[in-house]
């Protein structure tokens, strides 16, 4: 679990209120989403970067914004799908993901979520994820824990890769950087591996359901500011590919803390 360091202890007395308002922004969101999902009613189209994107995504940030901004006006807030808004040097921003897993929403496959995090002076003190149509909600702030649909939750005691289970998500990202062979191999000697993907890995390492996730390479803010603390909060460690606490980088690996130097090894062999 994260240490509060003195200069987060006016966080901490008032995480309350930001994490209530957090889950209230999750209930606004999951209304708009889930809604959208059901009906299958919405028009794909292509960003810059050639990801999909539906108008359920832009309406669902607005809804999450909407509850975020009427709580606390003096915030930032940023977000994929509508950029940044609020005051341009705020020391609280609001990084939002309304639904991480466009792909799967679009093709109707039930894991995506909205990631919606807290961010005090470029440290992720405060996640939320939620996933409506899987039923479930993760969720932690700073000094607090992590807590799945309500029930506090922790890593694994897994120490050995051969005993390990593994998700892994390899693209174009990996092959580039010249680990493909590696991540590939690292699959291979764990003692399971599969391919849960996006947020869902993650918080399957923080529940101690699974020992690694190695997420793909091509990440954005917004896919790890939530992520962040919920995988610390349960005791797990989070970096990038590097082994650095980077949630601005554009790879992310959770593991439950004592395999991760063995990862981060591999991965860089």
């Amino acid at each position: 679990m994260l240490k509060a360091s003195p200069q987060l202890s006016n966080v901490l007395s008032t995480n309350k209120q930001f994490l209530e308002t957090a889950l209230r922004a999750a209930n606004a969101a999951d209304e708009v989403s889930h809604a959208g999902f059901k009906s299958r009613m919405f028009t794909v189209s292509r960003k810059a970067d050639n990801s999909e994107v539906t108008e359920i995504d832009r309406n669902t940030e607005t809804a999450i914004s909407s509850v975020l901004r009427d709580a606390f006006p003096e915030f930032g807030i940023y977000g994929e799908e509508h950029g940044t808004s609020g005051p341009t040097y705020a020391e609280y921003v609001w990084v939002i993901d309304p639904i991480d897993g466009t792909t799967n929403f679009v093709r109707g496959v039930p894991v995506w979520g909205s990631l919606i995090a807290l961010v005090h002076n470029e440290i992720p003190v405060l996640g939320v994820v939620s996933a409506p149509a899987l039923g479930m909600r993760w969720w932690a702030s700073v000094g607090d824990g992590a807590f799945f649909n309500g029930t506090r939750i922790y890593v694994s005691a897994v120490s050995e890769l051969s005993d390990a289970h593994v998700s892994t998500t390899p693209n174009t990202g990996w092959e580039k950087v010249g680990s493909l062979p590696a991540l590939q191999q690292l699959q291979v000697d764990a003692l399971r591996s599969r391919g849960f993907g996006d947020f869902w890995q993650h918080m399957l390492v923080a529940q101690g359901a699974i020992d690694v996730a190695i997420d793909a390479i091509g990440l954005a803010p917004y896919d790890n500011a939530a992520i962040y603390p919920i995988v610390q909060e349960a005791g797990g460690t989070i970096t990038d590919r590097i082994g650095k606490s980077n949630w601005r980088a554009n790879s992310s690996v959770s593991s439950n803390g004592l395999l991760h130097r063995t990862v981060i090894t591999r991965l860089l062999a």
